[in-house]
């Protein structure tokens, strides 16, 4: 998949975009999203897809009026934890175009994204999503996506680890990088709900340190 060529071509831009994504629920990994572009109009939604009902194995990105734009399905076994991507609502015999797998089967670690429809062309995803805070970069280690935590520039504070910024360098399919942050908080996202419970306090807003 070459930048631009993506998902769906509604959500690749020509500057660079930030997204606004919302996890609709602190108490649980994995309970779902919704995705605002900068003007406040609804992108992407997940619907809740855990803990109980569904099969938390196969997660669908929607758009907002709930077309099927990518399902994750993760692949059963794997030592890495892989997951595959494929276009709109995955039928039998559809190929995947990308997968998502821990570089290691030990610790905290990396991710890579290897595009199955591209031989050769990869992604590596680095940082700490439970802190929000990591990138995802191209095979010249060049930032395509980032997710950061969001500031409330009006009040001088950073929002709570709910609410994070996705934000996307030109020609990068946002649909794409959504998909990803699915398949990242499926992995990482019970570091997030430890972090939680663990901490003395969780405030929602964070002032800045000027």
């Amino acid at each position: 998949m070459k930048a631009g060529l993506g998902v769906d071509g509604e959500y690749i831009y020509e500057q660079e975009k930030h997204l606004t994504v919302l996890k609709t629920s602190l108490f649980f990994a994995n309970d779902g999203f919704i995705v605002y572009d900068c003007k406040g109009q609804l992108l992407f939604r997940v619907d809740s897809y855990g803990p109980l009902p569904r099969d938390k194995g196969q997660l669908v990105l929607m758009d907002a009026h709930g077309k099927c734009l990518l399902t994750l399905r993760k692949k059963r076994p794997s030592l890495h934890q892989r997951w595959e991507g494929f276009v709109g609502e995955r039928s039998e015999g559809q190929k995947p175009i990308f997968s998502v797998k821990r570089s290691s089967i030990i610790g905290r670690c990396g991710m890579i994204v290897e595009m199955l429809n591209n031989p050769g062309e990869e992604y590596q995803i680095e940082g700490n999503f439970g802190q929000r805070s990591c990138k995802i970069l191209n095979a010249r280690k060049e930032s395509m996506a980032e997710v950061k935590r969001k500031v409330d520039a009006s009040r001088k504070v950073v929002l709570g680890k709910d609410v994070f910024l996705l934000s996307l360098k030109p020609g990068f399919d946002g649909a794409f990088a959504m998909g990803l942050v699915l398949v990242i908080d499926q992995i990482y996202g019970d570091d997030y709900v430890q972090n939680y419970y663990e901490a003395e306090t969780f405030p929602y807003h964070t002032p800045l340190m000027f």
